[in-house]
């Protein structure tokens, strides 16, 4: 795709336990110290163009904001590429460090992503200041535009974040990520932790913003009704890897892997005729521990589809329809045998 902005190439991301000496001679020892690595994301391929809104959505601990921190340039990859416009986030090497400042993330707790001991004037200044991008001179007209932009009274600038409410800090923290001047935004669950009809002026704020600056983002979220709004296609996240992507519309409605089927089906809905009550079906079986995630497709220990090969072979995700990919045995075997697609 000639319009790609952001591309992320076979990334994986592993946390391997520092022993403290203490742990170490206790090992030698005999002593029980657990030393399993975490695979929070393994071998994840995706491509964001530019100007679009890419849905990240999975379950708890599926590895959605360790892939945000790997591409916003905030973790390293253990494995893989992440590059911007076609330039690395990160340096090489040992010790990396981020190259660019094209892309920022807006993170999910806007109680804990600012500095309590920093006015939101400072706060916001920090980074620009350090890259050069106003002067300590001009950083309260700066500020001021970017609160502004946000809409917040540019007086607010000299208030403490405690001084605010869950809405206004989030915008603070927009703001923040604006000031930088980006192209991408990575959006970590920004309105998971906000009222209702405070995430209906989030979720709007980023639509505005998107439209007057042209910003790509990746948008992470559990809640599907607001990926369903703001995002043009989805990718489905399982245990580190991705095992969906298609457009918004094609994955809402013709969900292709079982675990995106399961995810839809277990959307609370709202009927009033008690002709017609919800059947709620949840995703059966816990999520497999990323210590010591299932061979082949991690989804198969609680997938109702699972074939043999499920247990044994990765599945590699490929382009079933349209713009319409998947990783899944069954799904990609129904495509060959010519039954696809299934209803």
């Amino acid at each position: 795709m000639s319009d790609v902005f952001a591309r992320i190439d076979t990334v994986s991301r592993r946390f391997t336990p520092r022993l403290s000496v203490g742990d170490r001679i206790a090992a030698a020892f005999g002593a029980p110290v657990d030393t399993r690595t975490v695979h929070a994301v393994d071998g994840v391929s995706l491509a964001i163009r530019k100007g679009e809104v890419l849905g990240l959505v999975g379950e708890s601990g599926c590895g959605k904001s360790t892939l945000g921190r790997v591409l916003t340039g905030i973790l390293p990859p253990s494995e893989g590429e992440v590059t911007v416009a076609g330039e690395p986030v990160m340096s090489a090497g040992p010790n990396p460090v981020k190259l660019t400042r094209r892309v920022q993330m807006v993170f999910q707790n806007p109680y804990a992503s600012l500095n309590p001991r920093m006015r939101v004037g400072e706060a916001v200044a920090e980074g620009p200041l350090a890259h050069g991008l106003t002067t300590g001179a001009e950083a309260g007209d700066y500020v001021a535009s970017w609160l502004a932009r946000v809409g917040l009274d540019p007086a607010f600038a000299s208030r403490y974040p405690h001084q605010f409410s869950g809405g206004q800090r989030q915008r603070i923290a927009i703001a923040r990520a604006l000031a930088m001047q980006p192209d991408m935004l990575v959006c970590d669950e920004p309105v998971a932790s906000l009222d209702v009809s405070i995430q209906a002026q989030i979720v709007n704020l980023f639509l505005q913003l998107r439209r007057e600056l042209g910003l790509t983002m990746l948008f992470i979220s559990h809640d599907l009704g607001v990926v369903r709004h703001l995002c043009d296609r989805v990718a489905v996240m399982y245990l580190g890897r991705i095992v969906e992507v298609a457009d918004v519309a094609d994955l809402y409605a013709q969900p292709l892997h079982p675990y995106a089927r399961a995810l839809l089906d277990s959307v609370p809905q709202l009927r009033l005729d008690d002709d017609a009550l919800v059947t709620f079906r949840a995703v059966a079986g816990e999520l497999p521990s990323p210590l010591a995630p299932p061979p082949g497709c991690h989804f198969s220990p609680r997938c109702p589809m699972v074939e043999p090969i499920c247990r044994t072979l990765r599945p590699a995700l490929d382009t079933l329809l349209p713009g319409h990919a998947v990783a899944c045995h069954v799904a990609q075997a129904e495509a060959a045998a010519g039954s696809f697609p299934a209803s």
